[in-house]
């Protein structure tokens, strides 16, 4: 979708493939690769294009660390007869906590910067396993070599819940006194309402305010997608809902998450249907061999550019 990096070759070069200098850094951490991994002595030695992979809802735990405000997963982990539950976000954006039962929270969105954030959880649930005091537990060096978060969890599924808010934060406090209310209520202030959609696997409708949008993280190679996509955009197909409009993509650990605008009012139960016509639009797609046409070829050209930011 870019042309290659110039940056001279080195360590802290990308594992796999390579990166537009002007292109979000794939780490996550918001800056241009140029300004971050890209950064000649600026980066750690370790980069990892696509750190969840092999984890079992690989799409939903991109969604869930890039774009979803409030959820949790039950996670189950052999090692440990301890709850441990995986978080958006947690209070003061902990990257872990041991509450005073035992239980383990773990904080999926934790900008630890170094290089791979499937290796800094599983780090810190390994840090936060070996922790009898309640309290934050968190990452201040690199974590090494080590296993990731899907090497420590017997998961097959995951048992995704999407929150209003940030209550789950209370939810072993029998009796929360004024501060914690008060900083929910701070918090609650500034999630945007968010749906994932039954019919279809990681896609989640939100409400910004003045728009709402149907954001989709999606498993496919990104040659693969953009081609399948190229297909439905040049036959008209692209929508979701009446009313929408696809409008780009961006990548997050290495893979692609289409986003179309939807009419205020829309809401995430109408797209229910239209989002399973278009994956099966997008199955046979991805299923048809063939040059493209020229007005393939035109809409491929166009969505390769079409990157939006995530927020």
């Amino acid at each position: 979708m870019a042309k290659k990096s110039r940056t001279k070759a080195r360590d802290t070069a990308p594992a796999e493939g390579d990166v537009s200098p002007r292109q979000p850094c794939p780490c996550g951490s918001g800056k241009r690769y140029k300004a971050c991994h890209g950064a000649a002595g600026g980066a750690t030695p370790v980069f990892v294009s696509r750190p969840f992979e092999g984890m079992p809802g690989e799409c939903d735990v991109i969604a869930l660390r890039e774009l979803v405000p409030a959820a949790t997963i039950p996670l189950s982990v052999p090692s440990t007869d301890r709850e441990v539950r995986l978080c958006t976000l947690l209070p003061m954006a902990a990257p872990a906590l041991v509450r005073d039962s035992g239980a383990i929270w773990l904080g999926l969105q934790v900008a630890h910067q170094y290089g791979d954030p499937a290796r800094d959880l599983g780090a810190v649930l390994e840090a936060a396993i070996a922790t009898e005091e309640p309290g934050v537990v968190g990452l201040t060096t690199p974590p090494g070599e080590g296993p990731r978060l899907q090497d420590l969890i017997s998961n097959t599924t995951l048992d995704i819940t999407v929150h209003d808010g940030f209550g789950y934060w209370a939810d072993d406090i029998e009796d929360p006194d004024d501060s914690v209310a008060a900083a929910l209520e701070q918090a609650n202030g500034t999630a945007n309402p968010t749906t994932r959609l039954e019919s279809v696997e990681a896609a989640y409708w939100t409400n910004v305010g003045p728009k709402e949008h149907l954001r989709w993280v999606m498993p496919h190679r990104e040659d693969e997608l953009l081609t399948a996509l190229a297909r439905l955009h040049a036959a008209g197909r692209d929508s979701v809902a009446e009313g929408s409009r696809f409008v780009g993509m961006f990548r997050a650990h290495g893979l692609l998450a289409p986003v179309w605008d939807l009419p205020v009012g829309t809401g995430a139960a109408v797209l229910e249907g239209p989002a399973a016509t278009f994956a099966a639009a997008l199955a046979d797609a991805l299923g048809q061999g063939g040059d493209l046409s020229a007005a393939e070829r035109s809409a491929r050209a166009g969505l390769a550019n079409r990157q939006v930011t995530i927020r």
